[in-house]
């Protein structure tokens, strides 16, 4: 992932800072504990593709 887009981009809901997980290639909100994925090197940005994080998940 290009790190000048990571560093433009935030969560839709909260506008806050995302975490970049290359393993899972998904785009990580602590705050709205959210996982968007991260398809073809494009990030999807949308709520009702993001994941919901897990408890033990941080």
């Amino acid at each position: 992932m290009d790190a000048r887009l990571l560093e433009i981009l935030v969560c839709p809901l909260c506008k806050g800072p995302l975490d970049y997980r290359k393993s899972r290639s998904e785009l990580v909100c602590k705050p709205c504990r959210l996982a968007y994925p991260v398809k073809d090197d494009i990030p999807v940005m949308l709520e009702g593709e993001a994941r919901q994080l897990s408890a033990d998940e941080e």
